[in-house]
């Protein structure tokens, strides 16, 4: 095929995909307006399973599949990161030195790592209530660890990171997500289907059926993955040579 087919084939389907776009942005609702279709039958649905929060409801009941393939992606890019950012036998490593931190650094990155930590696990724990959840209280969790980094040096953060236990914990996230989703399947539902467990009482942290767990997982996935992200890059940057010897960076 040669260049000028392809070119032709590319402005066929970008014309098409315009028309679709075109045809899609002309039949949504008014600009605006304070009803939705869509968003009453969530709010009906989230009411109905107990779920105080309907973003949670949504991501982890009424579209728990399609959570499902954001939680493989972000999977699929830990572990592409592990192979491509691994030790290779030309390198390797030189044990950081650690570097003066300015006393006023060192207080208030200290005294925020457990505030930020907390943070994340309370935004985790009550994402069926409130706004937040696993993704982002995944994220602030993981995040906060590195406070050490910045309050201490670096090898206080391998103290608290051993990072075969993220990986395996990683893993056993997306497992239990997985494994929740089967749940439904052994009792004649759905996959990922919100029927396993009681509902419990509105506005509660048992509430919801399978949304805490699954909320929780998420949580645990992605707190893991930051952690071992973060982990490769920082050892490209601070312990790991080139075959030249070279620029191992600073903690």
């Amino acid at each position: 095929m040669n260049r000028r087919i392809r070119l032709w084939l590319v402005a066929l389907a970008g014309t098409a995909l315009a028309a679709l776009l075109v045809a899609a942005c002309l039949d949504l609702p008014d600009f605006g307006g304070d009803r939705h279709p869509y968003g009453d039958r969530a709010v009906d649905a989230s009411l109905a399973r107990h779920t105080a929060n309907t973003v949670a409801s949504v991501n982890f009941d009424q579209r728990a599949f399609d959570t499902l393939g954001e939680l493989t992606i972000l999977f699929a890019a830990v572990l592409g990161c592990v192979v491509l950012l691994r030790q290779t036998r030309d390198e390797h490593r030189a044990r950081p030195e650690p570097e003066p931190v300015a006393r006023p650094v060192r207080r208030y990155a200290l005294a925020a790592l457990p505030v930020a930590l907390l943070t994340g696990l309370y935004v985790i724990a009550h994402g069926q209530l409130s706004p937040g959840g696993g993704f982002q209280g995944g994220v602030v969790a993981a995040t906060a660890l590195h406070l050490l980094y910045l309050g201490a040096d670096y090898r206080a953060l391998e103290r608290v990171r051993p990072l075969g236990l993220y990986e395996a914990g990683d893993a056993v996230a997306v497992s239990a997500y997985l494994v929740t989703g089967l749940a439904g399947l052994i009792g004649a539902t759905a996959f990922l289907a919100n029927t396993i467990l009681p509902y419990g009482t509105f506005n509660t942290l048992s509430s919801g059926g399978t949304v805490p767990l699954l909320n929780a997982a998420v949580g645990m996935e992605v707190a893991c993955a930051v952690v071992v992200l973060l982990a490769r890059f920082l050892d490209q940057a601070v312990e790991i040579e080139d075959p030249t010897g070279k620029g191992s960076g600073t903690p």
